[in-house]
């Protein structure tokens, strides 16, 4: 394709002679020109197109044209096209920019450290997203980045393009001293009949079967050499019993509560390599809220593009008062009981029974639930020795 804007004439006529020479005469530059017949050919500059149109209405020649499709002839064709002049526009200026300025920075060579901590203290010395690169000065920020951060022996840095690189390298991490174990026995957490019990260390002092009050011994770590002496150890093993537990749920049947109004407002913001770039205006006017965000990345070929929309949800919630009726509020309060059991009682402790026991007054509901349950009963507790 050619670059600048050229016409292919066909010139014919009885003053063609003339019609050549006063082409050269007015130094019009005309290539690829030969005559074939009657008619002369040619290629000229666009910008000559005018004057060899003078020269041959002078002469009486008819003169076709025809213009070649070129880089010059495309860009004056859409030439009114205002998008297309405001899409280069912005592009040039996103290039420009995003050269100017810090778009990421990567971290490298950090075992321990963790990538936020270091974040934290590089944008305190301002290398984060959106910073104007020529206001940075790396070799400062890379010493004294290992006085803000404990565990950082040295950090380097340097800039590719907007992306700054920051190499770590940590001091040599303390080894942690293992406390030595400690003489100890095994005491019931609880009053409980035990079920199992397996001493792995130590001397076991109850069975199967038997019933201890909450403190009783279990396992001893007290034991008899064969010398006659007595020794200490620390007692380990398992003991397992059944034994009792009661808790209560409360909740009142009239109270407050913030809920829904039903208004709403969405915000969306446009995170480019980073920076967040607001596509929604004004204030929001809630004096009471909750918010749920989704953020949706742009896929090319199948591949995540560092572009994405992230979409914020704000819903207004007013304070309301509520009342239930013994079913509602019973069907609250279960919900709170099997939180209770999935998050307290563990899967370790098996429920052998439960009895719920509801208690009504003019206010409030409260169910008494009662368990008896199977689990680990026993705890270490040190024996002090002199």
């Amino acid at each position: 394709m050619r670059l600048k804007r050229s016409v292919r004439i066909n010139a014919q006529g009885k003053e063609l002679c003339k019609f050549i020479n006063l082409m050269h005469e007015e130094y019009i530059g005309c290539r690829e020109q030969y005559c074939r017949g009657e008619v002369f050919h040619g290629d000229i500059l666009h910008r000559d197109l005018a004057r060899v149109r003078e020269i041959a209405d002078k002469c009486g020649v008819m003169l076709k044209t025809a213009a070649y499709d070129s880089v010059g002839e495309r860009l004056f064709r859409y030439r009114n096209r205002i998008g297309i002049l405001f899409g280069v526009m912005i592009a040039a200026f996103t290039v420009i920019y995003f050269s100017q300025i810090v778009v990421t920075v990567e971290i490298s060579g950090n075992t321990y450290v963790r990538d936020e901590v270091i974040l934290a203290a590089l944008a305190e010395l301002d290398v984060k997203s959106g910073t104007p690169v020529h206001r940075l000065d790396l070799q400062k920020c890379a010493d004294r980045l290992p006085f803000m951060v404990e565990g950082i022996a040295w950090a380097g840095m340097h800039r590719t393009g907007s992306r700054i690189a920051v190499q770590i390298r940590e001091t040599a991490p303390i080894p942690k001293k293992e406390r030595g174990r400690v003489p100890c026995n095994i005491v019931s957490e609880r009053d409980a009949e035990i079920t199992y019990i397996l001493a792995r260390n130590g001397s076991p002092v109850r069975k199967a079967g038997d019933y201890v009050p909450k403190g009783a011994m279990l396992i001893s770590g007290v034991y008899e050499l064969s010398s006659g002496k007595t020794s200490v150890c620390t007692a380990m093993g398992e003991v397992r019993g059944i034994f009792s537990e009661n808790v209560s749920f409360s909740a009142a049947f009239h109270g407050e509560e913030l809920l829904p109004s039903g208004r709403s407002s969405t915000r969306r913001t446009l995170r480019l390599f980073g920076l967040d770039i607001p596509l929604s205006f004004g204030e929001e006017r809630f004096e009471r809220s909750t918010r749920s965000c989704t953020e949706t990345p742009l896929v090319l070929f199948g591949k995540e593009l560092p572009v994405s929309i992230r979409k914020e949800k704000i819903m207004e919630t007013v304070r309301r008062r509520t009342g239930f009726t013994a079913e509602e509020l019973t069907d609250r309060l279960m919900k709170k009981v099997f939180l209770y059991e999935k998050n307290f009682l563990g899967s370790n402790t098996k429920i052998i029974s439960r009895t719920i026991v509801p208690e009504e007054t003019e206010d409030t509901l409260t169910l008494n639930v009662s368990y008896k349950l199977e689990g680990n009963i026993g705890k270490q507790q040190e024996i002090f020795v002199k």
